[in-house]
Formats: structure tokens, sequence, C-alpha cells
């Protein structure tokens, strides 16, 4: 759902499992905010901006 995330996670050679794991979170939790069945609060939008360590805004990163 979000192309500059899914780049960025490419970028870093992360899969969205792994993301879930450092995010301390499970894997179908993430994958549903992801795909936009669940919210993604602020904090876990600013914690996976610090995870990939991009300084690209929020509203970039997360633009579906």
């Amino acid at each position: 759902m979000y192309r500059n995330l899914e780049a960025e996670l490419s970028r870093k050679g992360l899969t969205r499992s792994e993301l879930a794991k450092l995010m301390n979170i499970r894997a179908t939790t993430l994958s549903n905010k992801l795909n936009g069945k669940s919210d993604i609060k602020f904090s876990e939008a600013m914690q996976i901006k610090k995870i990939l360590n991009v300084d690209i805004p929020l509203e970039i990163l997360f633009n579906a």
C-alpha cells in the first residue's frame, strides 16, 4: 500500500517480517497496518522511519 515505504525496505534489504521483529510486533499486525486494515499510529510511523534511518518526511514515506 505504501510504495515509498516498500521501496525503502527493499533498499535496506529488510522484509516486513524483519521490520515487525525490530518493532516488537507480530508480522500479521504490521501487515494489517501496511495493507490499510488497521491504522498506523504516529509513534509507529516514527519508529519505522528511525529503523530505516531515512530523512524522508513521513508524509512522503507513507504516501499511498
